[in-house]
């Protein structure tokens, strides 16, 4: 396993990486947004300047790096990608995968199921991204993308988490995972292990979208990274409610295996909201400077420290791509 790192830019190192947010997205499209020729969203030069402006607001509060883990069926970039951490210097990772059922690009991969299909040739597209390239861009992927649906994982997903583990053990890649409504995490965890992917390699997302401590904890002894990435989101919870629930972590002494993000889209393919003037509110805290604006001041207060948020935001990413084993809790 190599432990350097496949950024859009090429390879660097891990103690490269600096302070990292480990899911925030330049474009995001939903299927089936080509075909609304009307609302097309913003043209190219309009998306490089949103996106270069984005990531200089990271950067004036120390961001160096961040996970774009959009997968292939959610209208993923990887050239504006490439193009932005160019023009910025900045360290961009993209990532190779598949959304959840019911908002990806299922009907495609079914049809190919039906017709004989297997999670291995999913894979087979994984590592082709992961080792030569995507497409004929030659963007690398650096970190596998897996999503699940709730109330329970479908069979079509179980194919998707097959497959990354087939990719992941090839490659030795990493894998980031997406939830919906806090749950699932542990199960994810669980397939993914059972295909023989080392727990310590997965980053088990959307965590913080439930304030169970046990579920948290359960992620957490299971040996994996727990997200809490979606500060910003009122949504789905409150920054409050995600602050307490992330105190109860680092107060178990469990500082070491959590990252942080927004989950914040920068653009859009299409128009994903009916009414984009009754966003704004939210949009003026969902964007990715919000963690270290506001969140940080949030977690002092509760007691957080500056080396549990250091490692939080600077170890656990650059441990994660290394593949190091996790520290001992405490």
């Amino acid at each position: 396993m190599s432990n350097r790192i496949q950024t859009v830019t090429g390879p660097i190192s891990p103690d490269d990486l600096g302070t990292t947010l480990v899911h925030e997205h330049l474009l995001i499209g939903w299927p089936g947004w080509e075909s609304d020729t009307i609302r097309p969203g913003p043209g190219r030069s309009e998306t490089v300047s949103i996106c270069v402006d984005r990531v200089a607001e990271m950067k004036d509060v120390g961001v160096t790096a961040m996970i774009d883990p959009c997968p292939n069926d959610l209208g993923r970039d990887v050239e504006l990608m490439a193009d932005v951490a160019s023009k910025t210097g900045f360290q961009i990772i993209c990532a190779t995968g598949l959304y959840k059922e019911d908002l990806g690009g299922a009907p495609y991969w079914k049809f190919r199921q039906s017709s004989g299909g297997t999670a291995n040739e999913i894979a087979e597209l994984y590592i082709r991204e992961l080792t030569d390239g995507i497409g004929s861009t030659g963007v690398k992927a650096g970190i596998i993308k897996v999503a699940t649906g709730a109330p329970k994982i479908t069979d079509y997903e179980l194919m998707l988490l097959e497959a990354a583990a087939i990719a992941a053990k090839e490659t030795g890649a990493p894998i980031i995972t997406h939830t919906d409504e806090g749950v699932l995490g542990d199960e994810q965890q669980a397939v993914l292990s059972k295909h023989g992917v080392p727990p310590h390699r997965m980053i088990i997302g959307h965590s913080c979208g439930s304030s169970d401590h046990d579920y948290h904890m359960r992620i957490i002894d299971g040996g994996s990274y727990i997200a809490f990435d979606r500060f910003g989101i009122a949504l789905f919870q409150s920054d409050e409610q995600r602050v307490a629930s992330l105190l109860k972590l680092l107060k178990k002494g469990a500082a070491s295996q959590v990252v942080v993000s927004h989950d914040s889209v920068w653009c859009w393919r299409g128009q994903p909201f009916p009414n984009p003037e009754a966003m704004a509110p939210l949009l003026e805290v969902w964007n990715p400077s919000h963690f270290h604006k506001r969140v940080i001041p949030m977690l002092e207060e509760g007691g957080a420290t500056a080396e549990q948020i250091r490692t939080m935001l600077v170890d656990n990413p650059r441990r994660f791509f290394a593949g190091d084993p996790l520290p001992a809790l405490g």
